[in-house]
């Protein structure tokens, strides 16, 4: 382990040389919620450039250990990263939105989530088209930075930026109208998805793990996901709407 001594009497490339695999290490902890169109040497050069800064910057007198302080930095270098770029193909992106607007028809005019076969139909999609749809949005959140630019389709969560632009997920997430919202929305989720999101959330488990325990494909387990996902983005559509 680097400590406050070695950081003083080593020189930086020695530093980051040993720190390397840790960096490798927590890119690929990302990639693992991201889709498949972010390059991990991205997440890796950005994580590398974060343990750059930090063995520059690290003050010993603030009685923290390097390690600690890198991981920080190494995580914030590679969260700018994913925030500046368009990790979400445009094509992706636009199926989404589809997705996300035939569950909220669906949903209202059924009183009921809608099933895998009834959103296909709605689409005018074979179902085989439809799940290959949910499988390619691997990495599919909630809240996307994407969501808070402006964009030609509009934006729903322009109610919780402030006039200076400031906001992001994170402070819709702190926002506890939205928070209530969102938490009775999991609750009635379909059985198996409200499953999946408990374990890859609030368990941490990766989508083979998961796959295990329901005995299913890790790739139908991100299908899964991405239509937990898609039915939450719709409701919390409808619900910012209100407000």
């Amino acid at each position: 382990m680097v400590n406050a001594t070695s950081i003083a009497n080593r020189d930086v490339d020695a530093i980051v040389n040993e720190l390397a695999p840790l960096v490798k290490r927590i890119a690929y902890h990302f990639m693992a919620k991201l889709p498949a169109s972010v390059e991990v040497d991205d997440l890796i050069q950005a994580g590398l450039i974060g343990l750059l800064d930090a063995a520059k910057n690290f003050d010993d007198t603030q009685g923290a250990q390097f390690e600690t302080y890198a991981i920080q930095r190494i995580r914030g270098s590679i969260l700018d990263e994913l925030r500046q770029a368009d990790w979400l193909p445009r094509n992706v992106r636009k199926n989404l939105r589809k997705i996300e607007s035939a569950v909220s028809h669906l949903e209202q005019s059924l009183g009921r989530p809608p099933r895998e076969k009834e959103l296909a139909e709605h689409m005018a999609v074979p179902l085989d088209e439809y799940q290959q749809m949910l499988l390619d949005a691997r990495g599919y959140q909630l809240l996307h930075y994407e969501d808070f630019q402006e964009s030609e389709e509009g934006d729903f969560f322009d109610s919780f930026v402030t006039a200076d632009g400031q906001r992001g997920p994170l402070d819709v997430l702190e926002d506890q109208g939205f928070r209530r919202h969102l938490i009775q929305s999991i609750s009635v989720l379909p059985e198996r998805e409200k499953l999946v999101m408990g374990l890859y959330y609030e368990q941490e488990m990766n989508l083979k793990e998961i796959g295990e325990i329901l005995g299913v494909s890790e790739s139908r387990v991100c299908q899964l996901h991405s239509q937990a996902v898609a039915r939450l983005r719709s409701r919390m559509k409808t619900w910012t709407a209100k407000t």
